[in-house]
């Protein structure tokens, strides 16, 4: 009876890894990128793999990797410059969101699939082998490399650090910042309901008073 208990754990454990296409690599770049882990959150399938993702020792192995690299702030700091990050967290101000979440609320194959990695036995057997991969050794070492403290120091002179530093001079930036608040586009629905073409004539009282344009000759 155990046995078969296992087994079908084991079942409803792969099942659920199959249904999400994410890798621990996928999901490490996602929940680094100040932009692209607004979109995890607002999506429940996303939401989803994310978290079995992070109950894998993979993605937290990778996420100090990257952390222990100065460009990887560099990168964080220029997507939270973006303006397209404006239309990321706007998403939150989406009613389709929350229909989404509720419709996942109600769904059992949600829970299925969030409870999945606590019931895989192979996922706790990663994390007891996690302190004997080599990429945690690797990590253990890095300290006594010379490089990484060279790679730190030489961070703010970098071209990638020097330019965004400049990039608030630019007014440009302002500009693209400013075209992404006005744009309806960035809020979703509600972007629906500010733009005047949504209500057509409705808008133009006098619209019906106009004759339409003659269609050209062929």
């Amino acid at each position: 009876m155990k046995k078969f208990s296992a087994l079908f754990l084991a079942l409803i454990a792969q099942s659920a890894f199959a249904q999400t296409a994410a890798t621990p690599e996928s999901t490490a770049a996602q929940l680094l990128d100040p932009a692209k882990v607004a979109e995890v959150a607002q999506d429940p399938k996303a939401a989803v793999a994310a978290m079995t993702n992070l109950m894998d020792p993979a993605t937290a192995i990778i996420m100090m990797q990257k952390g222990m690299d100065p460009a990887t702030f560099t990168k964080m700091a220029q997507a939270s410059m973006d303006p397209a990050i404006l239309k990321a967290y706007a998403g939150f101000l989406d009613p389709n969101m929350y229909t989404k979440w509720l419709a996942a609320s109600l769904d059992p194959n949600f829970y299925t699939a969030a409870m999945a990695p606590l019931l895989n036995p192979n996922m706790y057997m990663k994390w007891l082998s996690a302190p004997l991969d080599p990429r945690v050794l690797q990590m253990m070492m890095a300290p006594l490399n010379p490089n990484m403290y060279a790679n730190w120091a030489l961070a703010p002179l970098a071209p990638a650090n020097v330019n965004m530093m400049m990039a608030p001079l630019n007014p440009n930036l302002y500009t693209q910042w400013a075209g992404a608040a006005a744009n309806p586009a960035t809020y979703g629905t509600w972007g629906s309901l500010m733009n005047p073409a949504t209500y057509g004539n409705i808008a133009n009282p006098f619209a019906g008073f106009i004759p339409a344009p003659a269609p050209a000759a062929k």
